[in-house]
């Protein structure tokens, strides 16, 4: 019960935590520039690749055959996909909603069936589905689906590690850096909506909570044989590549291009390997 605990104040901190102080820093700011936080999902994408690489990877290959954690990696990377699919289809948005070019869906064609140009005075998403507000809370409703997979990562590498291992800790803390930009994109259009900053900052907290209850079956499942705990590790090594190749890095380059930009993603590769071959776990 202890580890349970341990892990349940870890996950609320980071994924709960992490969302809420994206939000607060939504509604302190207002309005990030799009280069800081594309380079913050840059940096957050190199340190989650190097754990991956060098500490989930790498542990399940001691105790396992290759080809099965190759099945497994692309049964967890293609089984996000399928699910971020899903949440994108019911919801209507992407990840990189966050408010921008919005306009209204009367106004979206006129009547020679043309696009008509963006209103940015209109209240209305980038889909034409919803208003601001509803925006704001359908995107967390996704992130919240979204964060059950990313939590069972984080349970298997805790259970990799053993509760009080420090790759279960690094895993959270990534985890935590990376669901900052998307606290700041749920909290972003419902502040802009007229909402009351404790209030889209509390919006944007409770999508993290699916994150702990993933956490906590992820840990179960790889406690319980070894044979789990290959598989789990295997299935959150390519859950945490999806995030990587299929979120943070195109929306980084959605938001900002630049040569040097791939500068944040090695720095923060070099830190995951500093960090993991530094015997701090």
């Amino acid at each position: 019960m202890h580890e349970y605990l341990i892990i349940f104040l870890i996950t609320a901190a980071t994924g709960v935590g992490g969302l809420a102080l994206g939000g607060g820093f939504a509604a302190a700011i207002h309005s990030p520039s799009d280069r800081s936080v594309s380079l913050l999902l840059r940096f957050t994408a190199g340190v989650m690749f190097s754990v991956v690489c060098f500490d989930l990877i790498a542990d399940v290959t001691e105790e396992s055959a290759i080809w099965p954690v190759l099945l497994w990696i692309l049964v967890g990377y293609f089984g996000t996909y399928l699910l971020n699919c899903w949440i994108d289809k019911q919801a209507h948005h992407s990840h990189s909603h966050g408010g921008h070019d919005r306009h209204d869906r009367h106004d979206d064609h006129d009547h020679h069936g043309h696009e008509a140009p963006a209103d940015p005075r209109k209240e209305m998403c980038a889909c034409g589905h919803h208003t601001l507000h509803t925006a704001g809370l359908v995107l967390a409703a996704a992130v919240a689906l979204h964060n059950m997979p990313v939590g069972m990562a984080i349970g298997a590498t805790f259970a990799g590690a053993g509760a009080a291992g420090h790759g279960g800790i690094l895993a959270a803390l990534i985890i935590g850096l990376h669901n900052l930009p998307e606290g700041m994109s749920i909290a972003a259009p419902l502040l802009s909506s007229g909402s009351r900053p404790a209030a889209a900052v509390g919006v944007a907290a409770l999508s993290g909570l699916p994150t702990i209850l993933g956490a906590l079956l992820g840990y179960s499942l790889g406690t319980m044989n070894p044979t789990l705990l290959c598989v789990s590790l295997s299935f959150a090594a390519g859950a945490m590549l999806y995030v990587i190749f299929g979120e943070l890095l195109p929306e980084s380059e959605h938001l900002w291009q630049h040569k040097l930009s791939g500068l944040a993603t090695m720095l923060g590769l070099l830190l995951g390997m500093a960090l993991i071959f530094s015997h701090v776990h």
